[in-house]
């Protein structure tokens, strides 16, 4: 069952949200956001049901790896 929720975002939040996630997906962008952190009582079972997913570890530090030279690059 849904139950409609309004909330408030800067406008530039919701903007940038309309372009990247699209129109009608932004609901479930959230949801998906959010849900871990209200419906998971046992983050460490969570966690270790991630890391148990080599598919998505194996992407997760190639991502990583990636970002790792654009920091590198930054000035302080």
């Amino acid at each position: 069952m849904q139950t409609k929720l309004t909330i408030t975002l800067d406008r530039q939040v919701y903007e940038g949200l309309y372009q990247v996630i699209g129109p009608r997906r932004i609901s479930r962008f959230i949801e998906d956001l959010v849900r871990p952190y209200v419906l998971s009582p046992d983050l460490e079972a969570a966690y270790q049901q991630m890391a148990a997913d080599e598919k998505r570890e194996t992407e997760a530090l190639e991502w990583a790896e990636a970002t790792v030279g654009d920091v590198r690059d930054e000035t302080r």
